[in-house]
This record gives structure tokens, C-alpha cells and sequence, in this order.
């Protein structure tokens, strides 16, 4: 049976959190097939938090590793969606 796999990570304090945040995705980029990220923005703010939908590929262990070093990051939370479909 074929899934989709959507992993949805949350962050508060982008700004001090992106680029640990980064530095794991960067490391699983290969299982990441498609990457979105939302966040308020308008032309005079910037929220300091952000969302970001990851669509996975590949085998559960990667995916499993990324969202365990995500969430040993302060600040990050990590969630996910499994569609499963024949």
C-alpha cells in the first residue's frame, strides 16, 4: 500500500531558530519531496512564528531520525498526516 507522508513543523522565534531548523532539513533533503512554509507576514511585520509541511519520500527511518532531531530542537514542534491509499 502507497501513503503520503506530511510531516507539519512548528516553530516559535523563527529568527533564532531557523538555522538549527535548517541544518536538519538540509540533512534529510533527499526525503523531502516537497517543502511549504507559512507564516503572517504583511508589509510592516513579520510573525515570530512559522509552519512548514514537509511531503516525504522514501522509507519511515529517515523521516523518523529528521522529526527526532527536530523536535530536540527548543521551540520546534512536530506532527504528522498519514494518507494511505492502493
Amino acid at each position: 500500500m502507497k501513503k503520503h507522508l506530511i510531516v507539519g513543523v512548528h516553530i516559535t522565534n523563527r529568527v533564532k531558530r531557523a538555522p538549527e531548523v535548517q541544518k536538519v532539513l538540509t540533512e534529510f533533503g533527499c526525503s523531502i519531496k516537497t517543502r511549504l512554509g507559512l507564516h503572517e507576514a504583511s508589509a510592516t511585520a513579520c510573525s515570530p512564528s512559522g509552519l512548514i509541511l514537509l511531503e516525504m519520500v522514501g522509507d519511515d527511518k529517515a523521516s523518523n531520525r529528521m522529526a527526532r532531531k527536530l523536535k530536540a530542537i527548543e521551540g520546534v514542534e512536530v506532527q504528522k498526516m498519514v494518507f494511505a491509499h492502493s
